[in-house]
Order: structure tokens, then C-alpha cells, then sequence
């Protein structure tokens, strides 16, 4: 007999999952239903909605068709024994929370009906537990089914970072840093097959194999990059190489890697290896590539300094030789002529005044070919090229040399003293400036150089331009003796070039700095 029956009442803080709420009464008393209901709302408030069966065809169609918050159920009905209602309950599947609401049970009866899910036990005669059960019952199914939900979604979560983790061509891992240091790895990804070239069950019970994997160059690396980071508890990035096999391949790995303070003290890291071997070994063709690329470009300018040294001296003992001769000869020849000869005279001095001339452009061509002044040193070098500077442009400059008696190898004194004269050519074409300091000195095996001006400064723009090859000249004869250029610069506040050179290389021995950090 199926029979139907809604109360109304007020909304109840109780009620959990609806304002109505729906009961399913296994019951074959209209009688004791009622009164079971009427408990239910003086009790909690809550508005109910109730469908009494009798039979199990009604509570297997009733529990198909309806959708109910808790299950009453008499206990040992006459047609309906209390056993075959919990089996209709337990194939339903529903988890539907059922409450036996009974005159009497016995203390046997009542543990198999606890061992078989049912969730409380009410008597008639003291129904004032009624409410306190349902609303308990309700709360437990409730939290039950937030739990199911919670480890559902936790089960699809881990379905689906396993499955992104097989196909990162990398490998992700997850390992316990213990107190007493001993490292265990909870967790490594596919991608160690294709890495490292085993499976991540051997390294996870082996973790030391990564380590004698790592090259013996590169250990003390990877060694203080873990110290640091787990002193600090910050994240941890080493690059390095690994050997796959006894005398396998060689890859470059990168191993980045976060911790996680546990709350026993221990310390969680997650973090991913991944093969770099492809774009570290183009980066180290790149390097070498610009290496070689300085190499030659220092080598021209080695050239062009020998070539304008020899050309320098050969304008100044051919050329300016041949001068002073035809100078010597046209004075004895004008000391000969007649004085009477008075167009001879004339035409012999204009040849004289033509001579001084070629003279004079010879010895400027042969002093900016290679001033001979760097014979004498660096410091009286920039101290003649700044005089020049002031002399033909007119603007004042400071010089501060601290020590007169910088003895430099040829070729870095012919770089700085290039990179000065390129300064002061940019100055002069471009500042608009009024005043320029310089500074030269040699201190802690460094020669230091700075030129600034009060000129309208360098943009972003001028910096960046395709052809600023005059900056661009200045830092590769610096680069190649191991030394940097640096530009510091606002507009309209003037510019300051830095140059920084160490000076107790051997010239022979000068190496870029590519060359001293690559490996």
C-alpha cells in the first residue's frame, strides 16, 4: 500500500539539503505513521513530505521513482521482514540514510542491522531521540557524500596530472627531505624512461642514481645549489650534464625544484628535469661563434694598428725625409739666386711655403696614423689627444690622472687609447656639450677609463641603432682584452662612458670571457 502524506511547517535550520523535507516510511500502520510525523515536526520544525509503503515491490518502485532524504522503517513487518527492506535499501545504491523506528528489537538483531549500514534505532515509546537521529543521520549522509565528492575529484585530478606528467617530455618528481637528511622519492613521472633511461620505480628506490649520473665536473654545482636552496628553503635551478650509461650519451639537463615545509618538520620538493642538450649546445655554438667572431675582429684591428704604426713611420722617415731634403735644398738654392731676380726669387719661396706645408700634413697625418706620443706612455697619450680636443673644438676639459707612470702592453694602450679617441669623435659630433672630465687610473689590476660630458645625452634610440658602429667598435676591443664598456646615459643629462680593462694579462694569454667561463 503505498499512501502519501505532506506536512507543512516552517523552514528548519536543521534541514540540510532541501526546505521539504522527504521521508520514505516503511510502515503498515497509517496510525503510527502519523504519529511518527507529528514527532518529526513539533520536534524540528521542518516541513515534511512522506510516502508510506508496506511491501517491497512499493519500496523498490518508490525508491526508483522518488528522490528522499531519509528512510523510517518499522522493524519485522507482518508481510515485509526487516531484513529483505535493508536488501531493497542496499541494491538501490541510493545511500539513502535508514533509521529503524521500532517498538522493541532484540540486542542480536540490532548488530546485524548495524554491521549492515543501517544508521540508528528509535522506539516508539520514546520518540523524542527521533529528531536528534534523523538530524544526525542527515549530517553524516551529508558529509559522507561531500567526502565521496572530495575524493572523486581528487581521484580525477591525479587521472589527469598523471596523464599530462606521461606526456611532458620531461621528468616530474616529488621527493621527503627527512630530519635526519635522508631523502625519499614519493613520486617520479614516465618521462624518466626517456631522460635518464630507467624506469621511475628503479629510481624511486634507488634515488642515488641520479647523482652518479651527474659528471663529476658538474657535482660541486649541483652540490651548492641544493645547500642554498635548502638553507633558505627557496627554489633551487641547476644546469648540468648528465651521463646516460657507462659511457653513454651525454645530455644538459635543467633541474628546477620548490620546497614545502611539512607539518613533522620535513621538507616536501617538487620540482621537473628536463633535457636543455639541443639549445645548450646551440648556445655554446652561438658563444663560440661570437668568440671566434671577436677573435677576428680583434685580429683586424691588431692589423690595422701594425699597418698605420708602419705606415706612420714610413710618412715619417720616407716622406717627411724627402721633405726636409727638398726643404734643405730649396733654402740653399734660394740663398744662390741673384738678387736682382726678383720672379725667380718669388716663385723659389712659394715652392719653400708649399714645402712647410706638405710638411706640416705629413707630420698630422703620421701623428693620427699612431701618435707617437704613445711611445712615452698612456697617460701623457690621453693628455696630448685631450689637448687636441680643447684646441680645435674649444670645449674645456678636466683630466685627472693619478698616476703618470701607468706602464700598459702595447696593444691595450693602443685599444684605450682608441676607445678615447672614438669618446671624444662622439662628443664632438654629437653631445653639444660644454665641459667633459676624464679620469684615468690603474688600481687592483684594472685599467679604468671615464670620459662623461654634460652634453643632451643618448635615448633608448640612439643606442639602438643599426649602424652605431662606433659604440659597438669600443666594446669589442674592449671584450677581447677581458675588460667591458659601459654607457650611462639620460637625455639632456650628459653621458659617461666606462671602461674597464684588466692590465696584468699577458697579451699572449688575453682570453675572452666566454672563453674563461664556458666550461
Amino acid at each position: 500500500m503505498l499512501e502519501s502524506s505532506t506536512v507543512p511547517s516552517i523552514d528548519s535550520p536543521n534541514d540540510l539539503d532541501r526546505k521539504v523535507l522527504r521521508i520514505l516510511m516503511v510502515e503498515d500502520s497509517a496510525e503510527d505513521s502519523e504519529l511518527i510525523m507529528d514527532a518529526l515536526i513539533r520536534g524540528s520544525g521542518s516541513a515534511a513530505e512522506c510516502l508510506r509503503v508496506e511491501t517491497a515491490s512499493e519500496m523498490r518502485v518508490a525508491l526508483d521513482q522518488g528522490e528522499w532524504d531519509v528512510i523510517l522503517s518499522d522493524h519485522n513487518l507482518p508481510n515485509f521482514p526487516t531484513h529483505e527492506a535493508v536488501k531493497v535499501w542496499q541494491d538501490s545504491g541510493h545511500g539513502i540514510p535508514l533509521i529503524i523506528v521500532s517498538n522493541h528489537i532484540g540486542e542480536e538483531a540490532a548488530v546485524a542491522l548495524m554491521k549492515a549500514g543501517v544508521h540508528d534505532f528509535v522506539t516508539k515509546v520514546n520518540m523524542t531521540r527521533l529528531v536528534p537521529a534523523v538530524q544526525r543521520s542527515l549530517l553524516e549522509t551529508r558529509t559522507r557524500r561531500q567526502f565521496e565528492r572530495t575524493q572523486f575529484a581528487l581521484q580525477e585530478s591525479e587521472a589527469r596530472f598523471r596523464t599530462i606528467a606521461a606526456n611532458i617530455p620531461s621528468m616530474i618528481f616529488q621527493s621527503i627531505m627527512q630530519s635526519d637528511g635522508t631523502t625519499q622519492l614519493t613520486y617520479v613521472s614516465e618521462g624518466c624512461n626517456e631522460l635518464l633511461g630507467i624506469p621511475p620505480q628503479s629510481l624511486q628506490e634507488a634515488p642515488g642514481l641520479f647523482l652518479d649520473m651527474v659528471i663529476p665536473e658538474d657535482k660541486l654545482s649541483l652540490y651548492q645549489s641544493v645547500e642554498m636552496a635548502t638553507e633558505r628553503l627557496s627554489t633551487c635551478n641547476w644546469e648540468g650534464r648528465i651521463r646516460i650509461g657507462d659511457g653513454g650519451e651525454i645530455k644538459w639537463v635543467n633541474l628546477r625544484q620548490s620546497p614545502r615545509k611539512l607539518p613533522d618538520g620535513n621538507v616536501a620538493w617538487e620540482g621537473i628535469i628536463s633535457n636543455v642538450t639541443e639549445g645548450k649546445l646551440a648556445e655554446i655554438e652561438i658563444r663560440r661563434a661570437h668568440r671566434e667572431l671577436g677573435e677576428l675582429s680583434s685580429h683586424f684591428q691588431t692589423i690595422k694598428e701594425r699597418e698605420r704604426m708602419d705606415l706612420s713611420r714610413e710618412i715619417h722617415d720616407d716622406l717627411g725625409g724627402t721633405l726636409t731634403a727638398i726643404k734643405i735644398d730649396l733654402l740653399w738654392l734660394i740663398d744662390k739666386l741673384p738678387p736682382e731676380n726678383a720672379l725667380l726669387l718669388e716663385k723659389v719661396q712659394f715652392i719653400d711655403t708649399l714645402a712647410d706645408r706638405l710638411i706640416d700634413s705629413t707630420q698630422r697625418i703620421a701623428r693620427d696614423l699612431r701618435p707617437g706620443i704613445l711611445d712615452y706612455g698612456i697617460v701623457p697619450a690621453i693628455q696630448w689627444q685631450a689637448k687636441e680636443f680643447r684646441t680645435r673644438l674649444g670645449i674645456p676639459c678636466e683630466i685627472d690622472c693619478s698616476d703618470e707612470d701607468i706602464v700598459l702592453g702595447s696593444d691595450l694602450s693602443a685599444a684605450i687609447f682608441r676607445i678615447f679617441q672614438e669618446t671624444l669623435t662622439n662628443i664632438s659630433k654629437h653631445a653639444n656639450a660644454t665641459r667633459v672630465k676624464i679620469s684615468f687610473k690603474a688600481t687592483n689590476g684594472r685599467a679604468e677609463l671615464l670620459v662623461s660630458d654634460n652634453g643632451r645625452g643618448l635615448s633608448k634610440q640612439d643606442r639602438s641603432k643599426s649602424r652605431s658602429f662606433g659604440i659597438r667598435s669600443m666594446q669589442e676591443r674592449s671584450r677581447f682584452l677581458g675588460g667591458d664598456v659601459r654607457i650611462d646615459s639620460m637625455p639632456g643629462k650628459g653621458v659617461t662612458v666606462i671602461v674597464s680593462i684588466p692590465y696584468e694579462l699577458n697579451e699572449s694569454e688575453q682570453t675572452t670571457p666566454e672563453q674563461r667561463t664556458l666550461f
